[in-house]
């Protein structure tokens, strides 16, 4: 019953998205000014029954109904409402349904919201933009229908990856997605302002407020999942460059270059073109990330599937959608004043969106290379945080730099290049401080750490002299404030990390330079869907003389049978204490991992600075200098 629902809404949804081309197109001959009331209710019709699809998917894995194949596949009747509830998109059907859901959205959002008097940019967005939404969901129906059904009914499901069930995972990727999918509302809108000829500045107004949206819920989805990875896969760390992280950072350096870029194009009539092609780029960036996780040639914990003929799909879209784009822009791209003084705020922008596409190229090389390599040569490689610390960390110097004293020039140009003599002093003064305490770091992370902290008293001093000059951008403000003291805090949490690796038996103890670990006992605990290995550990700071206790886990999952280890996490306000443990093979030998991470609360909260201006930024509609 419930499966014949979600396609019966799913099909009307997929046809009301036809009938909105069809009258789309229909409205281009008529010369009236104003978008007649059918389109806007076809349009919420489109939203109602999309969400109605998804509402039955959502149903079905509420109340266990094992009759439709993707339910059964991804839960059980013993998992926890909430992960019932995430698991209707922890899994590529469930998915994808979601991702369709948001462009339906972005589309009607964009629609009634947009305060742009152009008609034709309007409609020729909705059509491009349903264009989108017609392809995915044929996809859907296609090949990957959350509403298949099986008979006979099973009486149990398979279950979800247990480390997929977890707080942080149930709000992740529904995050990641709207700044995913955020980003194809700016894309149709692209095409559509090169097609209608809208004015620079027309459009910038227009697709600012959606480019800050993608932005703010890309930022945070990423932090999101940096924080379960963190506690929950044992990594001991904010960023391994796995290839799956890859594929969210890379949207965000067009996302971020694509922002400050509708700053100049605001003021004046310039980088139009380059705002069109990183609009562009910024969606294509993520069907990208979409294919590599969907097409099982990455290998990561939390990659979706392992169809290659889902990924033959998805690159197939791709490529037409790449090829459709170049045509538009080649055909309709605008002439432009593409001279800049060298001293001024869109030359420092435009090198700003440069170390944006360096770092974009780096990553990928990084994530794709070992795919290639496999593919032509048979060889397996990893490529690893090594490969990305040697290349991107010396660049962050003078993003740094800049980053501090870009916003000091004025628009246009700068008759002289300011120096603050004192900030710099200052910062150097710092500097020397730390290297002669930390002698044993080498002088990349000092300098590295020199400039963060330029940038942090530069914004303070930029704070300071905008208030008096009652000119403040706060957004601009906190953004880079948040920038500057993660950077700090990740040089700090490099030079002063602690980890060691080594073999315990119960009652046994292993004695540091500076930490006495302790294995006391081990217990075993019995759980609703899963029986738990629990190791107690007591760990002594010499220094401190303190004592805490930690408690790492082993567990093992009944449905689906599955074997996860869990840390054992202690924050102080300046530091964690980090204890995994793992069995050696059947023996009552286990390996501990233990990490001593200061700051890691701090980077953090840097993060959500860097988003939280983002978000003030869209709610400021005055343009500050």
């Amino acid at each position: 019953m419930l499966s014949n629902l979600g396609i019966f809404f799913s099909s009307l949804a997929l046809l009301t998205s036809l009938l909105l081309i069809y009258f789309s197109f229909y409205e281009l001959k008529i010369s009236d000014s104003k978008i007649p009331k059918k389109i806007f209710r076809l349009s919420s019709a489109q939203l109602i029954f999309s969400v109605l699809s998804f509402l039955v998917l959502l149903i079905g894995y509420i109340y266990s109904d094992f009759s439709m194949i993707n339910v059964y596949e991804n839960s059980h009747t013993a998992k926890p409402l909430l992960y019932k509830i995430s698991g209707t998109w922890g899994n590529h059907e469930g998915s994808l349904l979601l991702w369709i859901n948001i462009l339906v959205l972005f589309s009607f959002l964009f629609l009634i919201l947009n305060k742009n008097k152009n008609k034709n940019f309007k409609i020729f967005t909705l059509i491009f933009q349903n264009l989108l939404i017609i392809t995915f969901f044929i996809f859907l129906l296609s090949y990957s229908n959350p509403f298949s059904s099986i008979f006979p009914v099973p009486n149990e499901g398979m279950g979800l990856n247990p480390i997929l069930q977890d707080p942080a995972l149930a709000i992740h990727p529904p995050l990641l997605y709207v700044g995913f999918v955020g980003s194809s509302i700016y894309f149709s809108a692209a095409l559509s302002a090169l097609i209608s000829k809208v004015e620079s500045q027309t459009y910038a107004t227009s697709i600012k407020p959606w480019i800050l949206i993608s932005w703010f819920f890309q930022t945070v989805g990423i932090l999101v999942g940096s924080i379960w990875a963190y506690y929950e896969l044992g990594w001991g760390g904010y960023w391994f460059w796995d290839p799956v992280e890859n594929s969210s950072l890379m949207p965000w350096f067009l996302m971020t270059a694509l922002l400050h870029s509708i700053l100049v194009l605001e003021r004046r009539i310039g980088l139009y073109s380059w705002v069109i092609i990183l609009s562009i780029l910024t969606f294509t960036m993520s069907v990208v990330g979409t294919f590599l996780v969907r097409s099982g040639i990455l290998n990561s914990v939390h990659t979706f599937a392992n169809d290659p003929s889902r990924g033959l799909f998805i690159l197939t879209f791709l490529a037409l959608m790449v090829f459709s784009s170049i045509y538009i822009f080649f055909r309709y791209a605008p002439s432009e004043n593409k001279n800049y003084k060298v001293l001024s705020k869109e030359f420092f922008i435009l090198i700003n969106n440069w170390f944006m596409i360096f770092f974009l190229i780096v990553v990928l090389i990084g994530t794709l290379y070992p795919v290639f390599l496999d593919t032509l040569f048979g060889q397996k490689i990893s490529v690893g945080p090594p490969y990305y610390n040697f290349i991107l960390a010396p660049f962050l110097i003078p993003l740094l730099f800049l980053m501090a004293s870009g916003p000091r020039f004025k628009w246009i140009s700068s008759n002289t290049l300011k120096i603050f003599n004192f900030i710099l002093f200052f910062s150097f003064s710092i500097f020397l401080i730390v290297l002669f305490i930390v002698r044993e770091s080498n002088l990349l992370t000092n300098l590295i750490l020199l400039f963060s902290i330029y940038l942090i008293v530069q914004t303070i001093f930029d704070f300071y002299k905008s208030y008096k000059e009652r000119t403040i951008n706060f957004a601009r403000v906190i953004s880079h404030f948040g920038f500057g003291l993660l950077i700090f805090f990740i040089s700090i949490n490099h030079i002063f990390s602690v980890e060691q690796n080594f073999n315990l038996r119960e009652g046994e103890k292993k004695e540091t330079k500076n930490y006495i670990v302790k294995f006391e006992n081990l217990k075993t605990l019995e759980k609703n869907n899963y029986r738990s290995l629990v190791g107690h550990f007591q760990v002594l700071d010499k220094k401190k003389l303190t004592i805490k206790n930690l408690n790492p886990e082993i567990r093992f999952y009944n449905q689906p049978e599955t074997i996860t280890y869990e840390a054992s996490i202690k924050t102080s306000f300046f530091s964690d204490t980090y204890l995994t443990m793992s069995n050696i093979s059947d023996t009552n030998i286990f390996n501990i991992k233990f990490q001593r991470k200061p700051f890691m609360n701090f980077i953090w909260i840097s993060v959500l600075l860097i988003s939280c201006g983002g978000l003030l930024n869209f709610f400021n509609r005055k343009k500050i200098i």
